[in-house]
């Protein structure tokens, strides 16, 4: 019986230890245990809490201060440039309006952003101004510190209120950059709401699509760090750049893991 008990014991350490390393080779909520059919107050506790982040994430408005911080809008000269949708009520309902700038905006932008940079990042609150506010900060000086140490040009960055990914078209009419970058805020899950998708385009213009497109996605802390993220996104540039494109015949280096996903509305963004 005590031998038993003693192997018993070690099954249970051993089959422990198996649960937490298969848990920390992911965010998604596996093998978590129930109570009877249900899951236990612990777990039910914690989605309940994800799900109002991923809410708040996404009905949040964009105040451009508290999320950057003032000494960071300053440093880069941040400004913001705000989409046809005029609510975000009016963003969730017609996005279509998140793919175009405000008449108002679009001027302000010719005139405070250099055209014809080499590399023009813009930031969209898109679906998580949270993810803006976390990763941004971080990821925006190593894209341009690694783009001019590569020569290139950067053009001025700016902030988009009410985005959706296919202002990069009118980014590309406005500023004809040879690449065009939006950090943009990704539509929460339950394993985050900080994680932002970096969309790219090769001198993009009015009719271009998804298929135009690359995407970096699931940069935060779980996922992409800034620092792979902006590595992948310099590299898969030069390739655009060397190329002439961008988009579903486009792919990062064999020898990187890729991320990139074509497909349309691939975080909702669209």
């Amino acid at each position: 019986m005590a031998l038993d008990k003693h192997n018993d014991a070690a099954l249970t350490a051993d089959l422990s230890e198996i649960l937490r390393r298969v848990r920390a080779r992911t965010p998604a909520r596996i093998l978590t245990g129930r109570a009877g059919a249900a899951y236990r107050t612990a777990t039910q506790l914690d989605l309940r809490e994800a799900h109002a982040a991923a809410r708040d994430a996404v009905r949040a408005e964009l105040n451009l201060e508290s999320a950057l911080g003032a000494a960071f809008i300053r440093e880069w000269g941040l400004f913001e440039a705000a989409t046809e949708a005029r609510s975000k009520e009016e963003f969730l309902l017609e996005p279509e309006r998140g793919r175009r700038f405000s008449a108002s905006a679009r001027p302000e932008i010719v005139q405070r952003c250099p055209a014809g940079a080499d590399l023009q990042v813009a930031i969209g609150d898109g679906l998580s101004v949270t993810a803006v506010a976390a990763q941004v900060p971080a990821l925006l000086p190593l894209v341009a510190a690694g783009a001019r140490e590569r020569g290139w040009t950067v053009g001025q960055s700016f902030v988009i209120r009410h985005c959706r990914v296919g202002v990069l078209n009118e980014i590309g009419e406005l500023l004809s950059p040879r690449v065009a970058v939006l950090l943009v805020g990704e539509r929460p899950g339950l394993a985050t709401a900080e994680s932002l998708s970096a969309y790219m385009a090769y001198r993009p213009r009015p009719g271009h699509t998804d298929a135009d497109r690359n995407l970096i996605s699931n940069i935060h802390a779980r996922g992409l760090s800034p620092e792979a993220a902006a590595a992948r996104i310099l590299n898969l540039a030069e390739q655009m750049m060397r190329l002439g494109a961008s988009g579903f015949t486009v792919r990062e280096p064999s020898d990187r893991p890729s991320r990139i996903d074509n497909r349309a509305g691939a975080s909702e963004n669209e």
